[in-house]
């Protein structure tokens, strides 16, 4: 049973107020979840490098046992003290004694760089492959071709 609305200022009942006056709720999520609408930024930009690291390890077979990741920013003293534009995109983690190398993709340097999807998954492309090409030793032409095509 429902329970008693306190009296109105007039002296009659009030009704509750509701929410959603039909009492139904929401149906359903405004988009489904593999709607690119509904991933967050960093879910998007974890998906740039995760098709651009599939894309690069087709070709360079090597890399499978090189880990990837990305970080927001670089921590300070990392590394953006000797890189010429202050901060860097990313940077190689050499393997150490048990660990493997380690290829990390700054997120935010790269999202403020770069506006719309398609260039910012193109620049995660182009920083990955940078990065590839610094671990191997070989010129990011040798890695992919198409390099710093526009």
């Amino acid at each position: 049973m429902d329970s008693p609305t306190p009296p109105s200022p007039a002296g009659g009942q009030r009704r509750a107020r509701h929410r959603d006056r039909h009492g139904r709720g929401l149906r359903g999520p405004l988009a489904p979840p593999q709607v690119p609408i509904s991933l967050t930024r960093s879910e998007l930009f974890d998906d740039y490098v995760r098709e651009s690291v599939e894309r690069l390890e087709r070709r360079w077979t090597q890399l499978v046992d090189v880990e990837f990741a990305v970080q927001e920013v670089p921590l300070p003293g990392q590394d953006g003290d000797d890189h010429p534009d202050g901060v860097p995109l990313g940077r190689v983690v050499p393997a150490a004694q048990g660990r493997k190398s380690r290829i990390v993709v700054y997120r935010r340097p790269i999202e403020i760089r770069a506006k719309s999807r398609e260039d910012r998954a193109a620049l995660v492309h182009e920083v990955l492959i940078e990065q590839v090409a610094e671990l191997l030793g070989l010129s990011p032409d040798a890695i992919d071709p198409r390099y710093d095509e526009d």
